[in-house]
This record gives C-alpha cells, structure tokens and sequence, in this order.
C-alpha cells in the first residue's frame, strides 16, 4: 500500500466492530514507526502523536478532537497506551492513566450518568497496548495487543459512583476543588497547556483546573494484566453487594462488629495469634476482611483503586502517637523527575489509603502492656490543594538541597543533616527509616546517607481522623 493512497482516504468508514478489530490485530507485533505516515513521530511536544498515528496510519481516520467516539459509525473509541516492563521483566504496569474526555463543567452536571458524554463516548473502547522503553524512540515501540474492552458490571458500578462524586463537586460549586484521589476507579485529570490555565465553572466564581476523564493507572494496569494472561485476583463483593451500598459503606460493615474490641480480642475472633511482630495487624486486618492472599492489593477492588493499608494507633488523648511512613526515597529521582512525574505526587495523587484506626486508653508510663482497642476506619486521600501547594513546596525544597548537596553534621550519637524535618510546613518531612544507620545509600552529591523515607507528620494525619470516624459513625 502507498502511504500515498492512505492520505488522500482519511475517512474510511467501518461496517462492523469485527472489521476493526480485524485490522487492529493485524498491527500486532509491527513497529509504531510503521504506520507513521505523517511524520508525527518527529515532533517531541505532541504527547498524543503514538494515537493519532494508529488513527491515521492503521485505521484510515482523520486526527479530530470532536466529542463522539473515533469509529462514530459504530460507538467505538479508540485508545493506545503504553506498558513499561520492569527490569526484571517478571511483570508490567502501565505507562500512565488512560485519558478518556474532557469534562465540560458548564454541561456535564446537566444530564444523567446514561446521557453523559463519558458514558456515550467511552461505552466500548478499542484498546492497542505497545511496550514503552524509554532507551528506545517511538517508532521502535512494538505493537502487543489489542482488545475491546467493556466495563463489567461490578467495574460499572463504582465508575458510575466516581461519575458522581466528580460531577456532585460541580454542582456544589467546588470543581477547583477535584482531585484524582476523591475516586475509585474513574478519575479526573488535569488537562490544561499548563499548570497555570484555568477555566470556568457553572456554580462557582472560582476559576478552576481543566480536566478529563481518565482511567486511574492501577485501573488500567489490572485491566492489562486480565488481557496479556495474568492470573486474576479475587474480588471482595459481589455486584449485589455494590449495587446496594458504596465500597466505603461496604467495607464500614465488615469493620462494625470489631470496633471497641482490643486486638487480642479480635485476634482471638478471627484465629490469628497474637504476637508482637509488626506485620501483626497487617494479618488481623486481611483475616477480617475474609481473605487468605499475602498483600491487600490481591484483592480485586483495592489493586483496580489502589488501596493502600495503613494503621493508626491513637494514644488517650485520641492523637496520633506517631508519624506515618511511606517508601524509602529514590533520590536520582527525586533530582532528575518532574513535578508530576516525582515519587510523592504519584503516591499521593493516585493513591486511597485505608487508615484502621486503634486507640490505647492507657499511657505507656500507665501501663506498658496496654491494650490497643479498634476505633474505626477512615478511607482517606490527599487534598488537591495539600498536593498542589504543601507537597509541592516539600519536593521543590528537598530537590533544592538535593542539588545543592546536602549538609552532613556529625556527633557522637548520630548524623544531622538538613533535609525537610519535621516542622518545615506541618504536613511532610525526611527522616531515617533503616534497621541501623549503617545501611546507608548514595546521594546525588556523592555523599553517603542512612536510608531515608518521607513520612507524613502525626499532627497533619490527626486533622482528618477524629472528623471522619465520627463521619463513619454517623
């Protein structure tokens, strides 16, 4: 076929999905390159170009930003995204969220989730995989496999309920408000130029950030691993179960029948022993739940959100005892990301956590075998607006000092340096997380460090907790 030919026919219309499919899997195994027939491959700022090349050069479509679906003729949208196989390559995860359409805050809120433009848009996608390699160009990203994908009906649930949750801050005039993190399985991305762009909402005079509908990362990277043979993972409720109350509620009801027991007398409940190991409640939490798998995120809806578990143990005047750690820092990539591509702005922007809240009602000094007693649970994400002004001033900080080099002080009983602490902004800061200080890794600098994790402060966390368990409550 002369690439000729295939310019001048831009518009070819499809008669059936079987046709398309046909020619999607003929694409399989061939090169990006391949089908770049325009030349779009040369130009680095176009973040969409790897589509518009199937589009044009596979399928014989015109590159538009119209509001229907791709192969319009046949409610059919076509999506291609990328999956990064690990260094291992012993598994896989997406290259980033699958970003749907764009949400038109001054009419979305109008109409039912049936007759939205999500729904009428997206009902069935066409969806071509290739393997992202960032040593390598786009044109030598290989084709690997294509698939129509259609929600589930337990899958349809939740996003039609993540629908609402983003169009319900529309109507409440808090679109400015949205964050990716509100969500389960549907998410709504920034999408402006810039970081700076904004633009209007009906109920609010308060300009807000453009945005799209998107289909979370861990959604997308579950929805992979189904389709390239992966072994499936059990759900925890059934669609009746989702159909009649939210995950939230859902899991409040699992949790009810613990909270004001101590965690012998649950450990007794659900036959674990207890122990003094840390991984302890890790064990009492997944028993509670019903579920025999080593990690919460082998539970079907906790991987497709990407439920994180953490535990909070209240002291007796019902604060926090301690500060919340999260991954040890990889600082090359702290230095050589961006923003929205760096270590925190993932976790905590794409990231629930399941807080299962304890409460001691003895001090240590009263009792030092004191009972911890379940309080409760809260289903939490970052604030949009921590994300994008707190957090964000703590990684500009770190990186600064990354850069700079960072300042060792040594004494006799240990190593200062001058990395975020704790009273930098009230929200995050730096600190050790090793079993010694000898196991240290290398900074940027050439220097050496004790492994070091960001942790979120006691007093941050406790701002949220005493409100949503009453919440929970209520």
């Amino acid at each position: 076929m002369r690439w000729e030919a295939v310019l001048m026919n831009l518009d070819k219309v499809y008669n059936s999905i079987e046709e398309v499919l046909d020619v999607a899997e003929s694409a399989e195994g061939k090169k990006v390159g391949y089908f770049d027939t325009a030349n779009r491959l040369k130009n680095k700022g176009n973040k969409g170009k790897i589509g518009q090349v199937i589009e044009e050069g596979l399928f014989q479509k015109s590159v538009n930003s119209r509001a229907e679906a791709d192969f319009i003729e046949l409610g059919l949208e076509l999506k291609v995204t990328g999956i990064k196989v690990n260094k291992k390559k012993t598994d896989f995860s997406t290259k980033e969220r699958l970003v749907l359409n764009y949400i038109n805050y001054n009419e979305e809120y109008k109409c039912a989730f049936e007759d939205s433009s999500f729904w009428k848009k997206n009902k069935n996608l066409l969806i071509m995989f290739y393997q992202y390699d960032e040593n390598e160009h786009p044109s030598e990203f290989p084709i690997i496999k294509t698939f129509l994908h259609e929600f589930s009906a337990e899958d349809l649930v939740i996003i039609k309920q993540d629908w609402e949750t983003i169009v319900d801050k529309i109507k409440n005039g808090e679109a400015h408000n949205i964050s990716e993190g509100d969500t389960l399985y549907l998410g709504a991305c920034t999408k402006g130029k810039n970081a700076q762009e904004r633009c209007s909402q009906p109920f609010s005079m308060i300009p807000a950030k453009p945005r799209a509908f998107s289909l979370k990362p861990s959604y997308l990277r579950n929805f992979a691993h189904s389709v390239l043979g992966k072994n499936d993972i059990p759900a925890l409720f059934n669609l009746n179960d989702l159909k009649s109350k939210s995950l939230v509620e859902l899991l409040d009801d699992l949790f009810k029948p613990y909270i004001g027991k101590s965690a012998k007398e649950i450990s007794e409940l659900v036959g674990i022993p207890l122990t003094n190991n840390k991984s302890i409640n890790a064990k009492i939490i997944r028993a509670l739940l019903g579920v025999k798998c080593n990690s919460l995120n082998s539970i079907e809806e906790f991987s497709k959100a990407n439920i994180k578990f953490k535990t909070i143990n209240l002291g007796p005047n019902g604060v926090p005892e301690q500060n919340m750690s999260f991954d040890i820092i990889d600082f090359n990539r702290w230095v050589n990301s961006s923003w929205t591509e760096s270590q925190v702005y993932e976790e905590f922007q794409f990231t629930k956590y399941l807080f299962v809240v304890f409460q001691y009602y003895e001090s240590k000094k009263q009792n030092p075998n004191r009972q911890q007693y379940l309080k409760g649970i809260v289903l939490w994400n970052m604030p949009e607006d921590i994300i994008e002004n707190e957090l964000k001033q703590f990684w500009v900080a770190t990186r600064k000092i990354l850069k700079e080099g960072v300042e060792l002080k040594i004494t006799p009983k240990r190593v200062y340096n001058n990395l975020p602490g704790v009273k930098f902004n009230g929200v995050c800061h730096i600190r050790p997380k090793a079993k010694d200080s000898s196991i240290k890794v290398l900074l940027p600098d050439g220097k050496f460090i004790t492994k070091q994790s960001y942790w979120l402060n006691k007093e941050f966390i406790n701002k949220y907790i005493p409100e949503r368990l009453k919440k929970s409550k209520d």
